[in-house]
């Protein structure tokens, strides 16, 4: 159960991942040692020397070369029962029985198909964060997660969310960087009606969650942008119609994500398929086609496939990439199952050669590489749609929202006359078809529920996942301090707002899964036990520095042992913006800046 999450409760990283469950200091790497130079023997007639045996790679579980025995619990849970078929025990026997009749195997594993984790018992610090304690952890109550394929609502839709927040949830919601809607203290007596109304206004929580094809991202202002190359929400709605909820893809090897837009406004390079406007100079508008992307512990950039793809193909282009890593992905190892791995091992070449021979029985076109942004395009702000209209594009911190407020919401839009909200990649709200006239009456109607449309850099840029406060995977708080820590900055760095002319985004992770997205922030923390420096262990995260995508994507920088309490947050930041603000160069980005640093500007 997570934020942004992508991790659930046997997501939990083992002994083979690299998490970081304590601050046991690293142990260094070996001395290489270097054999002298020798003279080749001659040539001899005498026996032949004895080597070592070869080293037999185990199996990785991949169905397609005749692994169909589960290779641990997961995959046998998966063979025992198809996890969809768990939502019919859910409606007729654990609703009724509550929370202590349901079977643990559909408990930690099939429930996550339709969107539900258990949440984090309440007054548990990170101490007792680990797989030896989740009965200890294991709350009674759930976090659901509302799947919203490109972010796209109506006004019904938004209204349907806040309410159901408003009665079962606490009045909690969460907008996560994956464009979806998160509830918490979701009771399993309720889920049954909670479903029925959302599936009522055309919402569903259907493979939210689990090893399957999760929510599509998709452009906030797909069909209206003014930079949008092409318009591909007819094959993202077609996707979701023919294959979402389908049985033959429901059990793959584990999550696998998707974006999809005419623009770079959908973190394409951290997908494990991805789809991106590009214009190839004989065919015109079409999608480049990436592949293999993912962060988490063994973090991956996706890799462009050098193909260009119709807009009429892409769902089948997509379906015949699912059902590769479906029956070639890793199926032996959880930490070494997600379609990243399997890419990293063929390579790209032969990747393409079996998507292209054994899936869709024909050759893609070779096509051009997208040209790269130099900064995230959030949409927050207002804009000018192609219908005329206005886009304005508004900031909750780190997409802290609640049902009251999504209430209103949707009854502000109703009264500018608009039917269409989106959330976003970056846990933002949106608001199209906005008339000139109604921009700042809307904007001033909205700014006391804590959605702002002119933030400031800190507001804006700065992203968390749920953390300590319910999830059971986390070290440290997250998107509660965030809370606190956007005012604190927006204070502590008010004499030289100013002088920052580009973005320097913040992303705060409770755990190593990297939900919020630690590796790729200009300043990202990732959440682990530290020391206080009196020998006890407190909330604290390891800092990566001048990770970025778009331009000069890479991954964050890490500073050897280089660690922060979680009260120490503000000074850090403040200290490294400063020394940033002092010694860039003309033009400069944090990231770049980043790279170059001396270390003790970057402490």
């Amino acid at each position: 159960m997570t934020s942004s999450t992508d991790a659930g409760p046997a997501d939990q990283p083992g002994p083979e991942s690299g998490a970081e469950r304590t601050t046991r200091p690293e142990r260094p790497a070996p001395e290489r040692r270097v054999r002298p130079d020798r003279p080749r023997a001659e040539a001899s007639t005498g026996p032949r020397a004895r080597t070592g045996k070869p080293v037999r790679r185990k199996a990785e579980g991949q169905w397609a070369l005749g692994y169909r025995e589960p290779l641990n619990a997961n995959e046998q849970s998966k063979k025992d029962d198809n996890p969809l078929n768990v939502r019919a025990r859910i409606e007729n026997i654990y609703s009724k029985t509550g929370f202590d009749g349901i079977d643990k195997g559909d408990l930690r594993g099939r429930f996550r198909w339709w969107g539900l984790y258990t949440q984090r018992e309440q007054g548990y610090d990170g101490s007792w964060t680990g797989d030896e304690n989740i009965d200890v952890l294991e709350a009674k109550y759930f976090m659901m997660r509302i799947r919203c394929d490109a972010g796209a609502l109506n006004v019904d839709q938004v209204r349907t969310l806040g309410q159901i927040s408003t009665e079962f949830g606490r009045d909690t919601a969460d907008l996560s960087d994956r464009e979806n809607v998160q509830f918490h203290w979701i009771e399993v007596e309720n889920v049954p009606e909670i479903w029925q109304r959302i599936e009522a206004v055309g919402l569903k929580t259907t493979e939210a969650c689990g090893d399957c094809p999760r929510v599509v991202l998709g452009s906030p202002l797909a069909g209206e942008s003014l930079n949008e190359i092409i318009d591909p929400t007819p094959a993202i709605d077609e996707i979701v119609r023919r294959y979402i909820g389908k049985k033959e893809y429901s059990n793959l090897p584990r999550k696998f994500k998707t974006a999809i837009s005419g623009q770079q406004d959908v973190v394409h390079e951290i997908n494990d398929v991805a789809f991106v406007g590009v214009v190839h100079p004989e065919h015109g508008p079409g999608l480049d086609l990436w592949v293999g992307g993912g962060l988490s512990t063994n973090p991956m950039l996706a890799q462009r496939v050098g193909v260009w793809v119709p807009l009429a193909e892409v769902p089948d282009v997509w379906e015949a990439v699912v059902a590769l890593f479906r029956d070639y992905g890793y199926r032996r190892l959880r930490t070494k199952a997600r379609l990243k791995f399997l890419v990293k091992d063929w390579g790209i070449e032969k990747f393409r050669q079996v998507l292209e021979d054994e899936f869709l029985k024909r050759k893609l076109i070779d096509g051009p590489a997208p040209q790269q942004p130099t900064e995230p395009i959030d949409h927050v702000g207002v804009q000018r749609l192609r219908n005329g209209l206005n886009a304005v594009g508004f900031s909750p911190i780190a997409g802290r929202v609640s049902g009251t407020i999504l209430t209103e919401v949707a009854d502000a839009v109703e009264r500018i006359g608009s039917d269409r909200i989106r959330f976003t990649p970056y846990q933002k709200l949106i608001v199209l078809d906005v008339p000139d006239d109604k921009v700042e009456a809307l904007i001033d109607e909205l700014a006391p529920l804590g959605l702002q449309a002119r933030p400031s850099l800190w507001r804006r840029n700065l992203m968390a996942c749920s953390g300590i406060e319910f999830c059971k995977l986390s070290f440290a708080e997250t998107r509660k301090r965030s809370q606190a820590l956007v005012p604190e900055l927006e204070q502590r760095l008010a004499d030289i707002n100013a002088q920052l002319d580009i973005p320097i985004t913040i992303n705060i992770n409770g755990c190593p899964n990297s939900c919020a997205r630690s590796q790729i922030a200009d300043i990202g923390f990732k959440g682990q036990l530290v020391d206080d420096g009196t020998g006890n262990q407190v909330e604290g995260f390891q800092v990566h520095l001048g990770g970025s995508l778009g331009f000069d994507s890479a991954f964050g920088r890490k500073l050897r042992q280089h660690k922060v309490t979680t009260d120490e947050l503000g000074d850090y930041i403040e200290r490294v913006v400063r020394n940033f603000v002092k010694h860039r160069e003309d033009g400069e980005r944090f990231a770049q800046w980043a790279v170059r640093a001396d270390e003790a500007d970057l402490r």
